[in-house]
């Protein structure tokens, strides 16, 4: 089954399962609402690495509307080798490498929500995204469309949303036969399910595609479990999938077959070419989310 498959049967199916038996939604909180996420990990000694992992959604409700923002940070430092020796076999000094960036991605949107009726909303948004080991040195959207609002009770949560986007890509190696602007239609769910009092569990699905290039679509997946430690405390984790059906070019540095890094203008840089990245991305997180 292929990526883009799995991801509508997620948007369209899978939360109806569950749905027959929930209860009414409690009374809506208004005004201001923020959720933070924050994991850190960091090695040391004979490996050197640290991951930072932040997220924050910051909403207002009011009783016919929402205000959403949400920006999230991973940057991971690491050093694969973190010694080196200088001088002959019986006489050398020992000497440390640099910490070197091996990992990082930004993201930053906002969308402001209106409800038509009790089940049936409007809406309009823009984000932007920067993940440079993927090739993206910074991608602006705008959206707007309509949604429906499925399930919205005290155990699950669910909405469906259809938009319109126009979408600016900067890649960090530019290709001068692609379009770099282009419009777009966008697919998204998001579920919550609260199987107790102290655990829930969530998936948030986006599908992208461009309509100039019906072969260029990205899914945006992540499925997330939490447990409550107290009122304002929750440990968290989370999987994230990003798929992009063409992804941008990277950059690789060049080896002959010998293995030997290659130079060819003998300036002591080693020569890199341009190669298509992976398609698919996967994160996992671990997190303690404080909720005010």
């Amino acid at each position: 089954m292929s990526v883009r498959r799995v991801a509508l049967f997620v948007l369209l199916l899978v939360p109806t399962v569950v749905a027959a038996q929930d209860k009414p939604a409690e009374a809506k909180k208004l005004g201001w609402k923020d959720t933070a996420e924050l994991g850190y990990v960091m090695t040391s000694g004979n490996s050197d690495s640290s991951t930072l992992g932040l997220k924050n959604t910051l909403v207002y409700d009011w009783e016919e509307a929402r205000f959403e923002m949400k920006l999230g940070a991973i940057r991971v430092e690491s050093t694969p080798v973190p010694f080196f020796a200088v001088g002959t076999a019986t006489d050398f000094t020992r000497e440390e490498n640099d910490s070197e960036l091996t990992a990082e991605s930004y993201f930053l949107n906002g969308r402001y929500d209106r409800n038509i009726t009790e089940h049936f909303f409007w809406f309009a948004g823009a984000g932007w995204d920067r993940n440079t080991f993927s090739g993206i040195a910074n991608r602006y959207t705008a959206f707007g469309g309509v949604g429906n609002i499925w399930f919205d009770t005290e155990t699950i949560k669910w909405r469906t949303d259809y938009a319109l986007t126009a979408t600016k890509q900067e890649d960090v190696i530019e290709q001068p036969d692609l379009d770099d602007t282009f419009l777009g239609v966008r697919l998204s769910s998001t579920f919550l399910y609260k199987w107790s009092e102290s655990g829930s569990y969530g998936n948030d699905t986006i599908l992208d595609e461009n309509v100039d290039d019906t072969d260029d679509w990205r899914v945006n997946m992540t499925n997330w479990v939490a447990v409550n430690l107290s009122n304002h405390l929750a440990l968290k984790v989370s999987l994230q999938w990003l798929y992009d059906n063409q992804p941008a070019l990277i950059a690789a540095n060049l080896f002959d077959a010998t293995g030997a890094p290659v130079d060819a203008d003998l300036d002591g840089v080693q020569d890199q070419v341009a190669v298509e990245a992976d398609e698919l991305d996967s994160i996992f997180t671990t997190a303690l989310v404080i909720k005010y």
